[in-house]
């Protein structure tokens, strides 16, 4: 009974993280679209689907990157979860859980590496095709950064994502390695113990 119910809770997890991709995957599909708007077009205070009449293209990119971060950190959150945080390797290797704490800097990094480097080269086309917008807020929604400084901070997460995701992706191979020489080491000994009492016996 209690394995049919871990594996019901299993399913629901992994629906919630499928769906939260899903829904990070759109939203950064709608950042791009409006993005390539913003530096190969002059349109982005235009709406971004004439249903919506009042929601204009550059406030629709803005707002799905906010939806992207945190879609995307929940699912690859959810996915470390499912696969303890290692990276892939055989079915047979099974590696010991690591802490939630760990899980979440581990996904929030690995997110910012995709997200920020979108975002630094998309300043960085604006740059190449109208260089003055560089001293412009980025956003008519918020009063700052402009788009330099946001681009000079983004370069700073990409930094740090970068090292954080390479350090924890490294020592979860590590220990995951480790975990599985106790266990071929545990079962080695059981299996020297019951030869030598075949043995003894016979």
């Amino acid at each position: 009974m209690s394995r049919v119910r871990h594996r019901s809770q299993d399913n629901r997890r992994l629906v919630v993280e499928s769906a939260a991709f899903g829904l990070g995957y759109t939203a950064v599909l709608i950042w791009v679209g409006s993005a390539l708007v913003g530096s190969f077009g002059y349109a982005d205070a235009n709406p971004y689907w004439s249903a919506i009449p009042h929601l204009r293209t550059d406030t629709a990119g803005f707002l799905a990157f906010a939806v992207a971060i945190v879609s995307l950190v929940v699912s690859k959150y959810l996915q470390l979860r499912r696969s303890g945080g290692a990276p892939a390797e055989p079915a047979r290797v099974r590696h010991a859980a690591r802490p939630a704490g760990v899980l979440l800097v581990q996904a929030v990094a690995e997110t910012a590496v995709v997200l920020s480097t979108g975002l630094v080269l998309y300043l960085s086309f604006n740059e190449v095709m109208h260089p003055w917008t560089l001293n412009v807020r980025l956003t008519h929604l918020l009063p700052g950064p402009t788009e330099g400084t946001t681009r000079v901070i983004a370069l700073g997460v990409c930094l740090v994502a970068v090292a954080a995701t390479r350090y924890l992706r490294a020592t979860a191979g590590r220990a995951g390695r480790a975990g599985t020489g106790r266990q071929l080491g545990v079962g080695a000994g059981v299996e020297r113990v019951g030869a030598g009492d075949v043995a003894g016996g016979l």
